[in-house]
């Protein structure tokens, strides 16, 4: 991991912050700062609450590989919460945990008897509407050479936000996959639900709106913090679960819409180094550390136990 210090991930150049870890290139505008203001306002008590945790010493000991979670992700939020040891090595963790900020990565190796994440590497959309079709017994993905009518086209990479509507039939090109577009509209916005899951089980969920006009930005009008069970049925919440083990994923959020039409929900997006909304309340975003915590812990000691056994 390059550098001591977090500020080293960046390289500030002619106006512009690039991120070195995931190529992210954004201006240095004065609606970055403000984002930085709003981060800096969950950052310190976070980061004052963990201290306060690890004075007890009572957390557990996570190795992070090949990177360890910079404090803009949600993952670093729910560790620093309750006072988890990032350890140095894996033989003196209590459990390993890959994280790298990559749509197709590499883990490295790891004999731990506690491995999270680990087998998650490839979070493509492609990846993603596979699974997502073996689990739930419907598709997402579409071919574009026989679909008749709009589709959604978009790159394979996350966080691109590049989607956009297509009309079909048309040409597949390299590099891009085909969806069924979802009317996840309500009124004259839509509605994402973003559902971190800890332990293959959804924690919560972020209900996301933006306009319609602007469904594939990375902006929200407002977002709410709710429980899973408002939104998902205990079926549904079974089926999430499915696809979380298949997916072999321990950590990450997904991004699940449901189709106004059918009313069907359906998975776009894997995310297992997802961060917490902006928009979201100050009050919101400490009771959804506090409960990610909580699951992390859980799910730190469960299959550590089930390693000892």
């Amino acid at each position: 991991m390059a550098g001591a210090f977090w500020t080293s991930d960046f390289e500030f150049e002619g106006g512009r912050v690039k991120v070195r870890t995931t190529g992210a290139d954004v201006a240095l505008d004065r609606a970055l700062i403000l984002d930085v203001l709003i981060w800096l306002t969950y950052y310190i008590p976070v980061r004052l609450k963990g201290f306060a945790a690890s004075l007890t010493g009572s957390g557990p000991s996570i190795w992070f590989a090949p990177d360890r979670p910079r404090p803009w992700y949600l993952l670093w939020l729910a560790a620093c919460w309750s006072g988890v040891r990032f350890a140095r090595s894996a033989a003196e963790a209590d459990a390993a945990f890959y994280f790298e900020d990559s749509t197709f990565g590499q883990p490295p190796a790891c004999d731990h008897a506690v491995r999270l994440n680990f087998d998650c590497a490839d979070v493509s959309k492609t990846r993603v509407a596979q699974v997502f079709e073996e689990v739930f017994g419907y598709s997402l993905a579409i071919d574009p050479t026989v679909h008749a009518g709009p589709a959604v086209e978009k790159g394979e990479v996350n966080g691109a936000h590049d989607g956009r509507i297509v009309q079909c039939p048309t040409a597949a090109l390299p590099g891009r996959v085909y969806q069924r577009v979802i009317d996840n509209s309500d009124g004259d916005q839509v509605v994402d639900l973003r559902t971190p899951c800890v332990g293959g089980a959804p924690a919560l969920t972020f209900v996301k709106r933006r306009p319609l006009r602007d469904r594939f930005a990375n902006y929200n009008t407002t977002v709410a913090l709710t429980g899973p069970q408002a939104h998902f049925s205990a079926e549904e919440l079974a089926v999430i679960g499915r696809f979380c083990a298949a997916m072999k994923l321990d950590w990450g959020g997904l991004d699940i819409l449901r189709d106004r039409t059918d009313g069907r929900l359906y998975i776009v997006d894997v995310n297992k180094t997802d961060m917490p909304p902006l928009r979201l309340p100050w009050t919101q975003k400490m009771r959804a550390v506090a409960i990610l915590s909580r699951a992390l812990g859980d799910m730190v000691r469960i299959e550590s136990a089930r390693g000892r056994g």
